[in-house]
């Protein structure tokens, strides 16, 4: 008799930073939970984000295109009709689909993101949300309230999607006024705590679904995002010094509240002590979202849901804490931004508990990953999921990203530092491609860089000068995927992939330098 089709839990962990997690080679002990999950797991040493931030990043997992293809790069964006996301695929296959997420550019914006859920609860934004699992209200008083509570949550939303769709509106709000209300009004970070504990309940009660029916449950966490407000506790064990340094509590406190800040690249450096203050309150959110998911994994095991689940684990992209004098997520392709953590718990076993495969791979293809595990997956689809045996070879050839700059976040800075805009080419896209040891970032048309990642993660030299053929060649894949289609980025235009990397002659140049095998 086949086993059932089994659950499928995926977990992002918003503004999650690769280099800080335990498991994967961080000195300091922030992600012990995560560290014991992954040895039971497989950990991808070397997983790609699509994008550098949060819109087309969740739309590449959710759909399995790169960004330039699902064309939701901006935060105006929605996801075309014509595309099936992976909650209605899985939905039309009989899996009860379930969001529990903390992040208001998916949970909130009406942007396409939750099409095919059958429950999404909202823990983030002016009003949240608790439909279905909430319960039902009785009486006539009860059934006012939820009609009062739909009306309200429609306003809200639109108002909320206003405020990511006009530039006035989105500089209004990061005025110094303006800054503490919105924070504390959209509950900007959510409730990590109360999530997962909705998200246990679901997977251990089964609420709401029919008997024997698979669930599939996607958890957005945002713990590691901006602002920095950790429990105490944290802060002593690895921030000690903000507790009792006076200027680094002011420097926080200023940062904490610059939202500006956070998008626009430094004009200088950050000094050791701010540089000090910032990671360690980073890898204290780290260690405390660590906790929590300690605790939400541990329950799950004592009541026997994970025997049958998938879980995937993993981030929509990372975080620069002032590195190459970058803040944010919002312009960079740099590894601090789209190398992310990638683990996966098979209870088939397909991948191996313990297991780290180094191929690089892309959190694209989670969205097939999912099919296969569902049964549901084309051909075509099974051939790129991350549990087929042997991977697809062309994948694992070549991977892309792409960072095309949120044109609100540009409008804001030209207006401000349009001279920073400039100098940093914040208005440019920015490709890159891996393939072998390694990568080649693309800015604009005039500027490249090429690192060996392998030796050179921190992406410190620069070797576009010493290896040319290198960069000439992995230039004419970049033009390939782009498809040399004119107004690329900047018009979101819905690209297949490019006929161009098929060409011999790309090919055979490509073989030449060792890139592909012959």
């Amino acid at each position: 008799m086949p086993s059932p089709r089994p659950h499928i839990l995926f977990i992002v962990l918003d503004t999650q930073r690769v280099d800080r997690l335990s498991c994967y080679g961080y000195p300091l002990p922030t992600t012990p939970n995560l560290d014991a999950f992954a040895a039971q797991a497989t950990r991808f040493a070397s997983a790609i984000a699509p994008a550098q931030w949060t819109v087309p990043s969740h739309a590449s997992m959710f759909t399995g295109l790169y960004p330039s293809e699902h064309g939701m790069v901006q935060s105006y964006s929605v996801m075309a009709d014509e595309t099936t996301p992976l909650a209605e695929r899985l939905r039309e296959a009989g899996y009860y689909t379930a969001g529990f997420c903390n992040n208001p550019l998916v949970g909130v914006i009406n942007n396409g993101l939750r099409r095919g859920f059958s429950s999404f609860l909202n823990y983030s934004g002016l009003l949240t949300s608790r439909p279905n699992q909430a319960g039902q209200s009785s009486g006539v008083i009860g059934r006012y309230r939820q009609w009062f509570k739909r009306q309200l949550s429609g306003v809200m939303t639109k108002l909320q999607d206003a405020f990511a769709r006009s530039d006035w509106l989105l500089a209004l709000s990061f005025t110094p006024l303006m800054v503490p209300l919105w924070q504390t009004a959209l509950s900007f970070k959510g409730n990590t705590a109360k999530s997962l504990d909705d998200a246990a309940n679901l997977l251990i009660n089964r609420g709401h679904t029919k008997a024997d029916q698979p669930i599939f449950a996607f958890v957005n966490l945002m713990g590691t995002h901006m602002p920095y407000h950790p429990p105490r506790a944290y802060i002593e064990k690895f921030a000690p010094h903000v507790l009792q340094d006076r200027d680094a509590r002011n420097f926080l406190q200023r940062f904490n509240s610059d939202v500006y800040g956070w998008l626009a690249p430094l004009t200088g450096a950050l000094d050791e002590e701010q540089k000090r203050t910032l990671d360690g309150m980073y890898d204290a959110e780290v260690a405390y979202q660590d906790a929590l998911l300690g605790s939400f994994f541990d329950r799950l095991e004592r009541a026997g849901c994970l025997d049958n689940t998938l879980v995937i684990l993993c981030a929509d992209h990372g975080e620069h804490l002032g590195e190459k004098q970058f803040m944010g997520h919002s312009l960079s392709i740099y590894n601090e931004l789209v190398r992310v953590p990638l683990i996966v718990r098979d209870p088939r076993q397909r991948l191996g508990h313990g297991a780290v495969p180094e191929a690089v791979v892309s959190t694209r293809r989670l969205f097939h990953t999912v099919l296969d595990a569902a049964a549901i997956a084309t051909p075509e689809e099974q051939a790129l999921s991350l549990l087929a045996t042997p991977t697809n070879p062309r994948e694992t050839d070549y991977v892309f990203s792409e960072a095309i700059p949120p044109q609100n976040v540009v409008n804001l800075m030209q207006r401000r530092q349009p001279e920073l805009v400039r100098d940093r080419a914040c208005d440019q896209p920015r490709r890159a491609v891996w393939m072998g040891c390694h990568k080649l970032i693309e800015t604009g048309s005039d500027h490249v860089e090429l690192y060996d990642v392998q030796e050179d993660p921190q992406e410190n030299l620069n070797l576009s000068a010493i290896l040319p053929e290198n960069v000439e060649a992995l230039q004419e894949c970049l033009a390939a995927f782009a498809g040399e289609i004119a107004g690329y980025g900047a018009a979101a235009t819905a690209l297949r992939r490019a006929p161009g990397y098929d060409d011999p002659e790309v090919q055979r140049r490509l073989q030449e330098l060792g890139y592909l095998e012959d």
